[in-house]
């Protein structure tokens, strides 16, 4: 079953850019990844601070391989483009979903 994996990141001012750029140094890493789907990376419209980085994978085997691989590690190492360390984030956290088979009913795996 396809599970949705959402990277919620609240951006300090002003780094919405620097977040982006970050993103797009590393565009790709993740394309091989066995059980991977799909990535996007989703900039708000409104006033909202918070960007959503939505990634999904075959299964949660799947997303647990690659956030415990080597090219996950180096992929977050968190360098700017200039080389600095300087955060964009103030606060993030991990939403997790999975894909409802609406033909099969909305049965919970609670």
């Amino acid at each position: 079953m396809t599970v949705i994996r959402i990277n919620a990141i609240t951006v300090s001012p002003g780094a919405g850019d620097e977040l982006a750029h970050r993103f797009a140094k590393r565009a790709g890493a993740v394309d091989n990844a066995d059980g991977f789907e799909g990535f996007e990376l989703l900039r708000p419209t409104d006033e909202r601070d918070t960007w959503l980085v939505l990634t999904r994978w075959r299964d949660q085997a799947s997303f647990e391989a690659w956030t415990t691989s080597p090219a996950f590690a180096h992929g977050h190492r968190g360098a700017g483009s200039s080389g600095d360390a300087r955060p964009v984030a103030a606060h993030s956290e991990l939403w997790s979903y999975e894909v409802v088979d609406l033909a099969q009913g909305a049965e919970s795996t609670d």
